[in-house]
């Protein structure tokens, strides 16, 4: 059946993406690493770009962890004792040993009484925030919260939906008092690491707020934390924001095992009333598969791993990597934003600029993701530099080289 007018309709809106800045355009098509040598870490190839090599200063991969051997073996091994996919939604026959056990070590890991494991903490995001809304509940939400935070709440349509000001406490209190008036459950939901600017929220504020009020509503105060760029990354175990911030445990906290885990899939730990009513309530969890059992084994590696003299060591070398990385760019003048997370945003405050800084440290052989308007407000345009464990001082200096080169 012809689509032609659709098309049309649907090619005038590329267009407008084009003009206005939004367009993502062609993806980059990775087709190699070179292993590391010289005091250099791994460098990537790029469909297209001949024999060269780049280093990646734009991947979640915080600690390394997709290139680690144990966690390659693990992997491997599971793959051929139990097949390459899972072969069903969990429920019907596709929760193998892997998934139970992964589950159990997250559960661990974060000291909660049970998890459970999605596709993606995308995924986890949007099955778990609609269950637990009815049209009694107020929702809460941090001014800058991820994208799987807002889709997920527009899904549920709360009774009340109240945004405050980027980490002001102040206006979540006067949320949480005005909301009381008209609503019987209230959820506070954030981002632990917001991953443009690599802050974190202020858990320890967040939760006294939340148990100062809790009386108000009938049906309690719930907190949800959305730590994916924390897990892993933050804190002196990798523990994440709870850590950093000494917090009491968060109400539901959801984790990735995508970046600093360097595998696949989110999970969300909890009650275990909790992760058991949402095995029965949550459809991005009840009908869509695990993530495969190879890739359960690999995870649960690479937690074991992060939980390890070698993770701790893993850890102060990211944490050295960073330092060098912020004292470089303060060094040469440029301006950043303090925080203690891998994600280290340099700030150009112009679109033009940091199109042509992005351009030019590529030609350098270093990828950087540049984020212009209207992606971010105007005079906050930067480039999102993300360090990792892989990365040595050698590449350090080499793109604070690059940058120094650039007359910002």
């Amino acid at each position: 059946m012809p689509y032609d007018r659709i098309e049309g309709i649907l090619a005038a809106e590329l267009t407008t993406l084009s003009e206005t800045g939004r367009r993502k355009g062609a993806e980059t098509v990775f087709d190699g690493i070179v292993e590391p040598e010289g005091g250099k870490g791994p460098r990537y190839r790029i469909a297209g770009e001949d024999d060269r090599a780049f280093l990646r200063m734009n991947a979640n991969g915080y600690l390394g962890m997709a290139r680690q051997p144990s966690v390659i073996a693990a992997e491997e091994a599971a793959v051929r004792h139990f097949g390459a996919g899972p072969g069903a939604v969990r429920f019907i026959s596709g929760t193998w040993t892997p998934h139970v056990e992964l589950e159990n070590r997250i559960a661990n890991f974060h000291g909660r009484e049970a998890a459970m494991i999605f596709s993606s903490a995308y995924a986890t995001i949007m099955g778990l925030l609609p269950p637990l809304i009815d049209d009694n509940t107020v929702v809460i939400s941090d001014a800058l919260n991820h994208n799987c935070i807002i889709n997920a709440v527009r899904l549920a349509q709360p009774k009340e939906k109240r945004v405050y000001p980027h980490l002001d406490m102040g206006a979540l209190e006067t949320e949480l008092t005005n909301a009381a008036i008209s609503c019987d459950r209230a959820i506070i939901v954030t981002d632990g690491v917001f991953s443009m600017r690599g802050d974190h929220a202020p858990l320890r504020a967040i939760m006294a707020l939340a148990q100062r009020y809790d009386a108000l509503y009938d049906q309690n105060v719930m907190v949800i934390v959305d730590d994916s760029h924390g897990v892993g990354a933050f804190g002196a175990t990798g523990r994440g924001t709870e850590e950093i911030e000494h917090s009491e445990p968060v109400d539901l906290l959801v984790g990735t095992l995508g970046k600093a885990f360097g595998v696949n899939g989110g999970y969300v730990t909890a009650s275990r009333t909790m992760i058991d009513y949402l095995r029965e309530t949550s459809p991005f969890y009840i009908y869509s598969n695990p993530i495969t059992p190879g890739e359960a084994a690999a995870a649960k590696a690479a937690i074991d791993l992060l939980d390890s003299a070698s993770g701790v060591a893993l850890l102060d070398h990211l944490r050295s990597m960073m330092e060098r990385f912020r004292s470089g760019l303060t060094e040469i003048g440029f301006e950043s934003v303090a925080g203690a997370h891998p994600v280290i945003p340099l700030m150009v405050r112009d679109s033009e600029r940091t199109a042509d800084l992005v351009r030019h440290l590529k030609q350098c052989g270093i990828l950087a993701t540049g984020l212009g308007y209207p992606v971010v407000p105007r005079g906050d345009e930067e480039i999102r530099f993300q360090i990792s464990a892989d990365h040595t001082a050698v590449d350090i200096d080499e793109v604070l080289a690059a940058l120094k080169s650039f007359n910002i």
